[in-house]
């Protein structure tokens, strides 16, 4: 009863710390950037450079992708945003449905590893973790993922040239020429993470300066119109608002495990097995992976941080990799069917394009993301070295 009775004020206290602003400030980046056109700028310049390879349209995505997502932090912004410029091109150019939708779905999965990540800011601020040292974390796994993304087109297009033709090349004036379309993205990524790896900026500092900047930039370029500023605002209030009803319910079944006190009762029983904790460490994944195909994968790890985190080290396993470990597996449940967010985005923009036919493109591409978090713990130093840098 006592327990019950506090929540409405647990609920307030967070709600009222300052540093909670850090999550619709990085989604108002994202959906700057994209109303602003920087997402289309920064395809067409990836097309540029890869478009005559097989496969080279769906390569230009994924780089697309993983330049966009460090500056938004959700994965379906991300996937969205790619999803309206990169497939009627790839239609265009006689991409096949399965490779076009699969790595259209995909390729937004880099947004929720790549800072400035709501997944990370969330597991931060549900753990007690540095926010700072989570984004530092998750850029190498970020690159390493879609490393394995451009891998598996590769394969696809060597194994089957029809999934992917290759497109008209392009003169080494007009590649130069392009690269001027991603100059504003890797300035606001150098600004926010540079910021945040020197200490010069908090993430909140962060979060205000990179969407300063943006403002400032598409503002005097006449690239961010009146409506793509209200529309931005707009995005920004319903998925900030989602974001934080998840809090809410995590905060209130968070009261109801500390009085049961079953994280500690499971972290007790389960690190006294005689089996070794990689061993648990896989049960975990393999929870996570399940649930994300009937759960909404955020909410599922909202709701389970507070038994698998405290669960994670009494194992012995560091605090930043582990919770870098669980991002990874909840990217693959926005792909995952039947409930992977990702695939109705891609499905809303391509209604002709069946859910067989993405789930079809989709799962090529779940075999990388279990490869990625294989290679992350034979080599945990993937996570840590940067976040080892800054300190």
């Amino acid at each position: 009863k006592a327990a019950i009775n506090v929540v409405g004020t647990d609920i307030w206290a967070t709600f009222s710390k300052y540093g909670l602003t850090v999550i619709p400030l990085f989604i108002f980046l994202g959906y700057l950037a994209f109303n602003s056109g920087i997402a289309e700028r920064l395809y067409n310049a990836a097309y540029k450079w890869f478009g005559h390879w097989r496969g080279g349209l769906a390569i230009a995505t994924i780089g697309a992708d993983e330049l966009f997502a460090a500056i938004c932090g959700s994965n379906t912004a991300t996937a969205a945003t790619m999803g309206t410029v990169a497939l009627p091109q790839m239609k265009k150019y006689g991409y096949h449905t399965i490779l076009s939708s699969g790595t259209v779905v995909t390729g937004g999965t880099l947004g929720t590893v790549m800072p400035p990540s709501v997944v990370l800011i969330i597991i931060g601020l549900q753990t007690e973790q540095s926010i700072i040292k989570l984004f530092l974390g998750g850029i190498l796994p970020a690159i390493l993922l879609g490393i394995l993304f451009v891998l598996t087109i590769f394969v696809l297009c060597r194994i089957n040239p029809k999934l992917g033709p290759a497109g008209p090349r392009t003169g080494i004036k007009e590649k130069l020429r392009s690269l001027t379309g991603i100059i504003e993205a890797l300035a606001i990524f150098v600004l926010v993470i540079g910021g945040l790896y020197t200490g010069m900026f908090t993430p909140t500092e962060a979060g205000a300066v990179g969407v300063f900047f943006t403002l400032v930039v598409t503002i005097t370029t006449r690239r961010l119109t009146w409506q793509g500023f209200i529309n931005s605002i707009k995005e920004t209030l319903k998925i900030s608002a989602m974001v934080f009803f998840l809090v809410t319910g995590a905060i209130i079944f968070g009261r109801f495990l500390a009085v049961t006190r079953l994280p500690f009762l499971v972290a007790e029983f389960v690190s006294g097995l005689p089996v070794s904790p990689y061993v648990i460490l896989a049960i975990i994944l393999l929870i996570y992976l399940i649930g994300g195909c009937f759960v909404d994968s955020l909410g599922f790890l909202v709701l389970t941080i507070p038994i698998f985190f405290p669960l994670g080290m009494a194992l012995g396993f560091d605090p930043i990799w582990y919770a870098i470990i669980l991002t990874m597996v909840t990217t693959m449940g926005a792909i995952t069917p039947p409930v992977g967010v990702n695939i109705y985005v891609v499905k809303a923009l391509a209604p002709e394009i069946e859910l067989g036919t993405i789930f079809k493109g989709v799962s090529f591409f779940l075999v990388a993301c279990l490869i990625c978090i294989a290679i992350l713990i034979i080599f945990p130093q993937l996570v840590l070295i940067i976040p080892e840098m800054a300190k």
